[in-house]
């Protein structure tokens, strides 16, 4: 399940009543910058008790066009790798 940033404003706004909208908006606007940029930085992002966020660099390679068998060369580039806590974790894989 996908969750985007305008359900992620609503919960918020229901939880905290006492809030604007906006300044909910702006909040969550800001956050996603700031781990945006971070991430450009090259640079961890972690929030205790929750996951961590860190690019790495992947090699350059050699591959193969699956369709044609063609060798394809891929540059160099960044990924994301996405590591959630031992609480998550255990919560996901927890039988219902």
């Amino acid at each position: 399940m996908a969750t985007v940033k305008s359900e992620i404003i609503k919960k918020l706004s229901n939880n905290y009543p006492n809030f604007l909208k906006k300044d909910l908006t702006r909040l969550v606007d800001i956050f996603l910058e700031e781990v945006k940029n971070s991430l450009k930085r090259g640079e961890r992002v972690e929030l205790r008790d929750n996951f961590s966020i860190e690019p790495r660099l992947q090699k350059a390679r050699f591959s193969r066009n699956p369709k044609t068998n063609e060798k394809i060369y891929i540059k160099e580039k960044y990924t994301i790798l996405f590591k959630s806590s031992k609480m998550w974790t255990n919560k996901i894989n927890e039988e219902k």
